[in-house]
């Protein structure tokens, strides 16, 4: 009997009442209620319907739940830490990265509001259209590549993303006014079909349905585009010579044709060079890039060029 009496009383002294686990950290009774109702602390109940807690293990667990807590962890995400499915550091990473995502969602709206505060008052409606169609950061980037996808397809990866970082580099986390509205606009021009169908026309220039190998035909063009790139931007002036004649015999060779006059002109048919809205398009892109050497000027050079030999 001494036995068991010693027992039960050194277990009532190793446990405390609500009021004392809420003195001894500090949070609110109402607050460890609710802990023990969602299952974070364990708790038993004395002959009178008490609370009580294991003295350290319940301190020891409160006070890691309120540290927590404090940082703006969620409850799941502190259960799986007091259950050792997660670290305390694996769920601050976590936690760490939907911050920036919100950080990065702020920063957004903090520039698109001054964008349209800083508009002239006639251009603020249009500000407002552009930039409410476009949710964050990320959606520019999404949408670039939703354009270029099927245009490019055949393009190997690292060469598709390496165009993609070249003509839309990623926006700054506080961008000046007119280069918010410069991406607003493209990302606008990114999803409107008819100029998906002229970028089409303009990249793969005319006769698509006979090129035979696509991938080949546009790792080739890109190859030209990186020799014409340094004459862009010297401002050399457009000319036939090495570069274009290397540019029509890679869409002569994917169409089994042969480079003469009649296919030269061919390759100017129906090719959309003179669209408004792409010439829009690749001079937003100048502006966002900061350099006119962009694809579309690129390809423009060549169109020009190629008018001189027929």
């Amino acid at each position: 009997m001494e036995v068991q009496v010693d027992v039960i009383e050194d277990t009532y002294l190793a446990a405390m009442s609500i009021g004392e686990l809420a003195r001894r950290t500090g949070v609110p009774v109402r607050t460890i209620r609710f802990y023990c109702d969602s299952g974070i602390l364990e708790y038993r109940r004395t002959g009178g319907g008490h609370r009580i807690f294991d003295s350290p293990a319940a301190v020891d667990r409160l006070l890691l739940v309120r540290r927590l807590r404090t940082l703006g962890v969620p409850l799941p995400a502190i259960l799986n830490v007091l259950d050792g499915a997660e670290s305390i550091g694996a769920v601050a990473a976590a936690e760490r990265a939907t911050l920036d995502a919100e950080l990065d969602a702020l920063r957004w709206r903090r520039a698109a509001l001054f964008a349209i505060e800083c508009a002239p008052p006639g251009e603020r409606a249009r500000h407002l259209e552009l930039l409410a169609a476009v949710q964050d950061r990320s959606s520019i980037i999404d949408s670039a590549v939703a354009f270029w996808r099927p245009i490019l397809g055949p393009l190997p990866r690292e060469q598709f993303d390496s165009f993609i970082d070249m003509n839309l580099p990623p926006l700054p986390s506080d961008p000046a006014p007119h280069r918010l509205i410069a991406y607003a606009e493209l990302t606008a021009l990114a999803t409107d079909l008819r100029v998906k169908t002229a970028m089409t026309q303009q990249i793969w220039r005319s006769e698509r349905g006979k090129i035979g190998d696509r991938r080949h035909l546009v790792t080739a063009v890109a190859d030209v585009c990186e020799i014409v790139a340094p004459l862009v931007a010297a401002h050399e002036r457009p000319r036939p010579g090495a570069e274009l004649d290397q540019y029509v015999h890679a869409h002569a060779t994917a169409r089994r044709e042969r480079d003469t006059p009649r296919f030269r002109r061919a390759l100017l048919t129906g090719t959309a060079d003179t669209d408004p809205r792409l010439h829009r398009y690749w001079h937003l892109t100048a502006e966002i890039t900061g350099t006119e050497v962009t694809a579309g000027a690129i390809h423009y050079w060549l169109s020009d060029a190629l008018r001189q030999t027929i």
